[in-house]
């Protein structure tokens, strides 16, 4: 099989298109390689794909909707897997139109050339920030999700009802998969984990929202592909956009998580509290039963495991 991986670059679409490359399948990364981030990370992440059997990569910004076409029309895809959007909730606030173009006209192009080159399975990313200012405990994807609190959330809620649309009038298979704060090796640098490694190795003190009181549901980036893998094998019928939280259903507090790095790190961080950001929640917490009733498989990676894995990668290629 042949399967597109945008956003092959980015943290999820390298360890997405290295799980499939392994497994056997020819892989197309794109990637616009934008600087949101380092650069050099992303860059180093396509040198590790480029080792790999079976591994292309373009160049390519999926905004091009001519470019992207004729990339689908080539290699007539089996399976795309669309990682590819501008991530970050709090960087919405200063940037909407970066959020417009890349995951909503982004997006609504990938749909188009699924449409007119109909691969079996799309497989997209969506977001646990879709459940907004939801009170309920867990998340569960039969819930409400009409009150996103950023820009962000309400672009990848946009694209869970484009996938809808389009799988309603033209007859796809996708799924929608709503990750919950993903960390692990290659990790991005604008989310937690790295950030607070960054600082507390650097002695510099990490910024602490809400005054520490938050709590996320972490999950391994191993265990988000894991998912992927077997929801790849299960597409839905045809016509159906089917949705899925992604998380390891446990959440835990944000203080308990800053001692799971200290002990990792062997260093204890200088924490300067700080109130609440605009385009945050306090909780997250995913019901994953669905998942499991459909793969029979639910994230299981212990956050102490996970954070000592990330910070050995972290020592590894920082040389630190």
């Amino acid at each position: 099989m042949t399967v597109l991986v945008t956003g092959a670059a980015g943290f999820i679409g390298f360890h997405t298109a290295r799980r499939l490359c392994l497994d056997g399948h020819e892989v197309v990364g794109i990637d616009n390689l934008n600087d949101y981030y380092d650069v050099a990370l992303k860059q180093a992440r396509l040198k590790a794909l480029e080792s790999l059997p079976g591994f292309r990569f373009r160049k390519m910004d999926i905004v091009d909707k001519p470019a992207l076409l004729d990339l689908f029309g080539e290699y007539r895809f089996s399976e795309v897997v669309h990682l590819a959007a501008q991530a970050g909730v709090r960087y919405s606030l200063d940037h909407p139109d970066v959020y417009a173009q890349s995951n909503l006209v982004g997006f609504l192009n990938v749909l188009e050339a699924c449409r007119h080159h109909r691969p079996g399975h799309l497989i997209y990313a969506s977001s646990s920030s879709v459940y907004g200012s939801n009170c309920k405990m867990p998340f569960s994807i039969e819930d409400a999700v009409d009150q996103p609190v950023s820009l962000y959330a309400a672009t990848k809620r946009a694209n869970e009802l484009l996938a809808h649309s389009y799988c309603h009038l033209y007859g796809l298979r996708a799924s929608g998969l709503r990750f919950f704060t993903v960390y692990g090796p290659w990790g991005r640098p604008d989310m937690a984990p790295f950030k607070f490694t960054q600082a507390i190795l650097n002695g510099q003190p990490i910024d602490v929202y809400n005054q520490g009181e938050m709590a996320r549901d972490f999950t391994y980036i191993d265990d988000i592909v894991e998912s992927i893998a077997r929801l790849r094998t299960r597409p839905p019928g045809e016509g159906i956009n089917r949705l899925f939280n992604i998380g390891r259903g446990e959440p835990m507090a944000l203080l308990d998580f800053i001692e799971c790095l200290e002990s990792a790190l062997g260093t204890e961080a200088r924490r300067h509290f700080m109130p609440m950001q605009d385009g945050d929640v306090v909780k997250t917490w995913a019901d994953v039963s669905a998942l499991q009733a459909w793969i029979d498989f639910r994230p299981q990676v212990s956050v102490a495991a996970g954070v000592g894995a990330f910070v050995q990668w972290y020592r590894q290629f920082y040389q630190i």
